[in-house]
């Protein structure tokens, strides 16, 4: 290498390194978005919240814990997204080298023959006009990060990781209160299957009793239909929970990751659900909320895509050099064969038909898509909160005046049936009528008590649990 070349490509080194005080990449902050009453009604200023609770400790079901093991342990959604964080954490590698040079190795052999009639030698003269020429190298290329434009591609990519990572951990929070849902919704189902079996038994004795009546002319033969008719009535309905039930259980296998069957699983009766629902402050759903990470990452990533739009709009500094053996002869290869080249240059965009305008605008458009998108994902997690805490309040709400309203509802089967049998004051349309009402409430009691439960499940969600 001259003393000319080595001084040229100082002095495009020290311009270049003049010129990275101009940057024109800009350094990402977090958006500052208002989080003020997202829960609605909420004024609380204590930063305690169950979000902070392991799942372990927030069910006390046995055999529910199991399944959420299991369901993290085999579930595909969850497997998928751990490789889609390879796939990021590979991107990321990728745009870290992009900051490094190349290096590449080279080998030929080229055999070439040429025309002596093109050479025009003059006659007499014996040229051999056959040869092969034996070429090893290396060659190597290094682009100067003057504007930042790798620099912000990588920080891209890093966020993109990040992104996936809490794509990983929203789709881990989403399966855990799936599992608890579809369990207690089974658990709620065989509860209803237990209240209907015994109701459609006591309505069998119903129909003995109403026969017996007739043969005794207490009632008549419309009492004896009626009762039939209800009897059929609980009965019919028997196959439709029978078939909630095992759709239930097929869907919670799916989210275990195993082929249908029967699930393992409790008592409705026995579920004792936490009763201390501590939300922390609305703020806290930025930092405890996977997917609004997520969304916050995706910008971030957007961000730094329009760092690079605009890095593209000015000179590219780079430096080639290549070098190496060449000769005529193997047996001579290394002996007076070394060659080599270096070059540094700037190169400035002109024209490129509009390429870098169009690539500038959709970065900025990407970049507000993903700030609506941000917003969007903070005020769907507010109300997502809001709507479980109301929920889980209306539920307990109802508890005591349902309960109140079934055993009212038994006395007045009781006595209506006592009144049928020994008193003309009433007839069997009042047994049917508060028979069929005591069912209602019943049934209506087992989806309080699973509201209840499912409010804890998505409030748990929502808040951001379920991911440490």
């Amino acid at each position: 290498m001259t003393k000319s070349s080595v001084k040229y490509i100082f002095i495009v080194l020290v311009a270049s390194s003049a010129i990275l005080s101009c940057k024109v990449s800009k350094t990402y902050q977090q958006p500052d978005l208002n989080t003020n009453a997202l829960y609605r009604d909420q004024t609380t200023t204590d930063t305690a919240t169950i979000a902070s609770m392991p799942w372990q400790s927030l069910f006390t079901d046995t055999a529910l814990k199991a399944l959420i093991k299991e369901g993290l342990d085999d579930n595909l959604d969850l497997k998928v997204a751990v490789q889609k964080i390879v796939e990021a954490q590979a991107t990321l590698g990728q745009s870290k080298a992009a900051l490094l040079p190349t290096l590449s190795a080279s080998g030929s052999v080229t055999p070439s023959k040429q025309s002596a009639a093109a050479l025009d030698f003059p006659p007499g003269i014996n040229i051999n006009t056959n040869t092969t020429l034996y070429q090893l190298g290396l060659s190597s290329s290094w682009e100067a990060d003057i504007w930042g434009k790798l620099s912000s591609a990588k920080r891209s990519a890093f966020a993109n990781l990040l992104q996936t990572d809490a794509a990983k951990r929203a789709i881990q929070t989403q399966l855990i209160a799936d599992i608890a849902n579809n369990y207690y919704t089974l658990l709620a189902l065989d509860k209803e299957l237990d209240i209907t079996t015994k109701t459609m038994q006591n309505r069998i004795k119903d129909v003995e009793t109403m026969k017996s009546l007739k043969d005794a002319a207490v009632v008549n033969g419309a009492a004896v239909v009626q009762s039939e008719a209800n009897r059929y009535a609980a009965e019919v309905a028997i196959p439709d929970i029978k078939r909630s039930i095992r759709e239930t259980e097929n869907a919670l296998d799916i989210l275990l990751g195993r082929a249908p069957g029967q699930v393992s699983r409790g008592k409705l009766d026995d579920q004792k659900p936490i009763t201390d629902l501590q939300t922390g402050v609305s703020s806290q759903l930025l930092k405890n909320r996977p997917d609004v990470q997520q969304a916050e990452f995706g910008f971030r990533s957007a961000f730094e895509n329009t760092n690079v739009a605009h890095a593209y709009f000015y000179p590219s500094f780079t430096i080639t050099a290549s070098g190496g053996f060449s000769n005529l002869t193997l047996k001579d290869f290394f002996i007076n064969s070394i060659f080599y080249n270096i070059a540094a240059g700037l190169t400035q965009p002109i024209f490129n038909q509009g390429i870098n305008k169009a690539r500038l605008k959709t970065a900025q458009a990407q970049q507000k898509e993903a700030m609506y998108n941000y917003q969007k994902t903070v005020l769907t997690a507010g109300s997502e909160v809001s709507n479980a805490l109301y929920a889980y309040q209306s539920a307990r709400e109802k508890d005591d005046a349902r309960g109140k309203q079934v055993a009212a509802l038994v006395k007045a089967v009781d006595y209506t049936q006592q009144l049928l049998r020994y008193s003309s004051a009433t007839n069997y349309t009042d047994v049917l009528t508060s028979e069929q009402s005591l069912l209602a409430a019943q049934l209506n009691g087992v989806n309080d008590k699973l509201q209840q439960l499912q409010a804890i499940v998505n409030l748990y969600r929502a808040l951001g649990g379920g991911w440490r």
